[in-house]
C-alpha cells in the first residue's frame, strides 16, 4: 500500500478505537500483552534480523535492542494502561449560559495519531496501547533500522486483537522507510489529525519543517544535575551517577553538571570519582578545571549538546541565581534537578527553571511515563500547547464542546 493509502485505512477503521467500550479496550490491551509474552522468541527473532544489519552509534543500539526482560516491561506498559481510567468522554467543565444553553466542555479522541520515530521498537507497542486507550487510530511509521522488530510487533499485536473478536485495522504500519516516504508521511493533512516525532534533534526539526500536519514536539534531551552548596555530599554522589549512567541513550539521562563554588572547592573531585570510575569523560571551565584537575577543557558547544554517551560538561556557578540562568539558557528544557537543603534555594530553582520537568533531591531518569504511572508515554513533549512532559492519555485528547437547548435561536 501507498502511504497515503496506509493513512486513511486507519482513518476509515478509526471507530474501532473510538466508539469502543472501555472494558472492549482493556480486553484489547490484555490480549496484546499476553501476546507479546507469548510470542516473545518470534519477537527476539525480528529483532536479530535488525541487530545483525545495524551500523550506527553504539547508544542507538542500545535503543534498538530488544530483550526478554525489556519485552516483559513493554507488555508490563499495556497492562498498565488497563488500569488507567479513559479520559474520553470526561467533563471538563460545565455551564449554563444566560440564554439557558447547557454547555459541556468534553474529552474526545485526536482522531488518526501519526508517530515517526527512530530505532526504538518499544515505542511501537506503547503507542498502540496509548492510542488505543484514548480512543485514537494510530499509523506508525518507524525507522529501517528497526523494520522487521516494528512489524513482528505490530502483527502479534493486531493477531491478538482480531483473535479476540475485535477489529485492529485502527492500527497501521508504513512500510516505506525511505526519507522520501518520511517527508510524504509528514504532509498527510486530511488523514492524520496531529503528529507525533520521537527521536533525536534531526528528526524532530525535519518534522516541524516539513510537516503540513499539527505536530506535538518531543525534545532532545540535554538535562541538568545542579548541585548547590547546601546539598549532601553523599546524595549528590548517588543522584548525579544514576542520572548520567544509569542508562546514558535516553533523553532524560544527565548531560551537564552544574556545581556551585563553595561547593565545588571543597568536594568537586570527590563528587566526579564515581563518574570516573564508571568511565565517564569529563569536560569543564576553568574552575571545574582547578578544583578537579582529571577534568577536560569544554569547548561552548558542550553546554548545549545531549551525548547520549559517558560523558558529562562541567560549569561551575556562583549561587542558585547564576545556576537557573545558565541552564534556561543551555537546556533543551527537558528535565533539570537540584540538589540542595535549602529551602529557599529550592523553591526559587523550581519555580523558575523554564523546564517541562524540575527535581529536587531526585535523579532527572524518573521523567517517564511508566515512572510517572501513565502505563507508558507517547514521550516528553518539550513545547508549551497543549501538552508538556511526559504525555499520557489525557495528553492524547482534544475537546469539543456539547450545547443542549430547548429550542433557542440567536436574535
Amino acid at each position: 500500500m501507498t502511504i497515503s493509502e496506509t493513512c486513511r485505512l486507519a482513518k476509515e477503521h478509526a471507530s474501532a478505537a473510538a466508539f469502543s467500550s472501555e472494558a472492549e479496550k482493556n480486553k484489547m490491551l490484555m490480549l496484546a500483552a499476553d501476546a507479546l509474552l507469548a510470542r516473545e522468541e518470534e519477537i527476539l527473532a525480528a529483532n536479530a534480523e535488525d541487530l545483525a544489519r545495524f551500523t550506527r552509534e553504539a547508544w542507538l543500539r542500545d535503543r534498538l535492542l530488544l530483550d526478554k526482560k525489556r519485552i516483559a516491561g513493554i507488555a508490563e506498559g499495556l497492562r498498565q494502561l488497563v488500569a488507567l481510567t479513559c479520559p474520553v468522554g470526561e467533563v471538563i467543565e460545565h455551564f449554563t449560559t444566560a440564554g439557558g444553553l447547557d454547555v459541556s466542555r468534553v474529552r474526545v479522541p485526536f482522531g488518526v495519531v501519526g508517530i515517526i520515530y527512530e530505532a526504538r521498537p518499544n515505542v511501537t507497542a506503547d503507542a498502540v496501547g496509548l492510542c488505543l486507550k484514548s480512543g485514537n487510530a494510530v499509523v506508525l511509521r518507524g525507522s529501517k533500522d528497526a523494520f522487521c522488530s516494528n512489524a513482528a510487533i505490530v502483527r502479534v499485536m493486531k493477531d491478538a486483537i482480531r483473535a479476540g473478536g475485535s477489529d485492529p485495522e485502527f492500527i497501521q504500519l508504513i512500510e516505506d522507510t525511505s526519507r522520501e516516504g518520511a517527508r510524504e508521511f509528514m504532509r498527510q493533512k486530511g488523514t492524520l489529525d496531529v503528529l507525533i516525532p520521537r527521536g533525536g534533534a534531526a528528526l524532530i526539526q525535519s518534522t516541524l519543517e516539513n510537516a503540513s500536519v499539527p505536530v506535538i514536539e518531543t525534545g532532545t534531551g540535554n538535562c541538568h544535575v545542579y548541585v548547590e552548596k547546601s546539598a549532601d555530599l553523599a546524595m549528590a554522589k548517588t543522584i548525579l551517577l544514576n542520572a548520567k549512567t544509569q542508562r546514558i541513550s535516553v533523553c532524560n539521562a544527565c548531560e551537564s553538571l552544574v556545581v556551585d563554588d563553595a561547593f565545588a572547592r571543597e568536594h568537586l573531585a570527590d563528587l566526579l570519582a564515581p563518574l570516573r570510575e564508571k568511565g565517564v569523560e569529563l569536560v569543564g571551565d576553568e574552575r571545574a578545571r582547578r578544583y578537579a584537575p582529571f577534568v577536560g577543557t569544554a569547548c561552548e558547544e558542550d553546554y548545549f549538546t545531549e551525548y547520549l554517551a559517558m560523558k558529562l560538561s562541567v560549569k561551575v556557578v556562583e549561587d542558585v541565581r547564576e545556576a537557573v540562568g545558565w541552564i534556561n539558557e543551555h537546556s533543551t528544557h527537558h528535565s533539570e534537578a537540584i540538589v540542595t537543603a535549602d529551602d529557599e534555594a529550592a523553591e526559587l530553582f523550581l519555580r523558575e527553571v523554564d523546564s517541562a520537568c524540575v527535581y529536587r533531591n531526585a535523579s532527572t531518569r524518573f521523567t517517564d511515563g511508566f515512572e510517572f504511572g501513565f502505563g507508558a508515554e507517547m514521550g516528553i513533549s518539550t513545547q508549551k500547547l497543549h501538552a508538556r512532559g511526559p504525555m499520557g492519555l489525557r495528553e492524547l485528547t482534544s475537546y469539543k464542546f456539547v450545547i443542549r437547548g430547548n429550542g433557542q435561536v440567536r436574535g
